[in-house]
């Protein structure tokens, strides 16, 4: 009992240095409100009023067909250029498509030639230009064959592909951007939250004080692990409630409680990697570097960004070693697909047991920097 009334009121002095501390507390409303929305809404990876010039030198009914089924919100209204005005727009980024139609194009189309369209596309935006030219290829191939069958389908396939679209019909890209910016938000200020703590006592010479007093490392560490934990858990509730569902309006399917357990679970992994950042770096610019190393990768490298199949089999084997990786693993699993316990629980165990030994290894470096600022 007297250990955790040490626990207890040791974490009501963190709280009480973290309140006392108005940098991190804008930091931490700003990564769970605005950050949250501006990185969902400002990043989208749609298509999205792609500005496009077409060069028509056929002039033709099925040329300016053409060029009228360009419309919103894919693309703006197609601007008629020259071939040097397209290129000049393509090098100053003014256009991001360019659609040549040669001369006598539908002349040749009707007498059953094979007319070539030209299509340049500025590739500096990988994302827009691969999505719109796949786009552009399937308005103009409904055009073509609409002009010359009757009918925008294409040649009959011996089997029908139906394609369904699950958790996100519409494939609306700032859903999944939403509740990413949420995780990878508790990953940072987790790591930073308790990792700047550790840098504060010390620098301050709090450290010292508590060293005097019938305290333990473990004591000293659980403290600042719950505290720092329940503020990020709590600003990590109204991200996900209010500012992703509610203001955001993006349907989370499964359990939000469940979701908050597992993020407890989280947090004490990442808190003990934070402690070991604070034991190992000697000032705040240090812990600086040292969070650019560890969690850049961890949040790159975990599958929240791109699928962990795409990546080097090493490098999977070794992520599995990152409690971010069964984070994210289980959190899209509830939030996304509505996955329940029965589902998640083996990410449940594999991140309690990675935190079992970051928490080891924080305690024992911990242990060590005690004594050596007791020498």
């Amino acid at each position: 009992m007297r250990t955790l009334a040490n626990i207890f009121r040791l974490g009501l002095k963190e709280l009480r240095c973290l309140f006392a501390d108005r940098v991190l507390l804008i930091l931490i409303v700003w990564a769970f409100s605005g950050g949250v929305y501006t990185a969902a809404s400002g990043m989208s990876r749609e298509l999205h009023n792609a500005p496009v010039a077409i060069v028509d030198m056929d002039h033709s009914p099925l040329s300016q067909r053409i060029a009228g089924a360009f419309y919103a919100p894919y693309f703006r209204p197609p601007q008629a250029a020259t071939l040097s005005e397209a290129d000049a727009g393509l090098d100053t980024g003014r256009f991001s498509f360019a659609l040549v139609i040669p001369a006598n194009f539908q002349r040749d189309l009707s007498a059953g030639k094979r007319p070539e369209l030209q299509l340049a596309i500025d590739a500096t935006n990988m994302g827009q230009s691969f999505i719109g030219a796949s786009y552009i290829q399937h308005i103009i191939a409904g055009e073509l064959n609409e002009y010359l069958t009757g009918t925008r389908s294409t040649a009959t396939s011996p089997i029908q592909l139906a394609t369904r679209v699950r958790f996100n019909p519409n494939l609306t890209g700032f859903w999944f951007g939403g509740v990413m910016e949420v995780i990878n938000n508790i990953t940072l200020l987790s790591i930073i939250l308790v990792g700047a703590a550790f840098i504060r006592e010390r620098e301050h010479g709090t450290l010292e004080h508590l060293l005097v007093m019938p305290l333990t490392p473990l004591e000293i560490m659980l403290a600042k692990v719950w505290a720092n934990a329940l503020v990020v858990l709590v600003a990590a509730s109204f991200g996900l409630m209010v500012i992703v569902q509610a203001v955001m309006r993006v349907p989370v399917a499964g359990s939000v409680l469940l979701f908050l357990v597992g993020a407890a679970c989280f947090l004490f992994a990442a808190a003990s990697i934070g402690i070991w950042l604070g034991t190992v770096a000697r000032s705040m610019p240090q812990l600086g570097l040292l969070i650019i190393l560890i969690v850049i990768p961890l949040q790159l490298l975990s599958g929240g960004v791109t699928p962990r199949e795409s990546m080097p089999r090493l490098v999977q084997a070794i992520m599995l070693g990152a409690p971010t990786t069964w984070f994210v693993r289980f959190a899209q699993a509830i939030l996304y697909r509505g996955a329940g316990f029965d589902v998640v629980w083996p990410d449940f165990l594999a991140i309690l047991a990675i935190g079992g030994v970051f928490f080891a290894i924080a305690l024992a470096r911990f242990r060590k920097a005690v004594t050596q600022t007791q020498l």
